[in-house]
């Protein structure tokens, strides 16, 4: 294991509108913030879902087209090819209560709204690098 420590910087908040893609949206406000580094939780709804589910070097989509409530969606924000990167994993319920959930894929439409805590971390750089044993972006972690 490799530990870096950080410290707390800004806190964004962001209300996110009808129609728009969750994953960009996020990407966006780390972009206009300047953040290469941190954390968020977002709350909302969806009218439409696109998840994912890694298994065996590749993401199965899941798609749902229906109303949907955000129970929580939470991720990270580090720096890939000189830009933000958004990485979040997302669970969501249906009008029967009943939860699925997963890796946060593009297609993701907000509902009615959608409310984003995004916070920086200072003085630390997370970079996403390809791991040539998994094949996936994992984290170099610099002070």
């Amino acid at each position: 294991m490799k530990m870096l420590e950080s410290k707390l910087g800004r806190i964004v908040f962001a209300r996110l509108f009808e129609g728009e893609d969750l994953l960009e949206t996020i990407t966006l406000a780390a972009e206009k913030n300047h953040i290469t580094a941190g954390f968020f939780m977002l709350i909302g709804t969806l009218k439409k879902a696109n998840l994912g589910f890694y298994h065996q070097g590749k993401y199965k989509t899941i798609k749902i087209s229906n109303a949907l409530e955000i129970v929580s969606c939470i991720g990270n924000v580090s720096e890939k090819e000189n830009k933000p990167f958004v990485h979040a994993h997302i669970s969501i319920s249906n009008e029967k209560g009943e939860v699925i959930g997963g890796h946060l894929m593009p297609g993701c439409l907000i509902g009615v709204a959608g409310e984003l805590v995004l916070i920086e971390a200072t003085n630390i750089r997370l970079l996403k690098k390809l791991d040539e044993k998994t094949h996936l972006f994992l984290w170099t972690m610099e002070k």
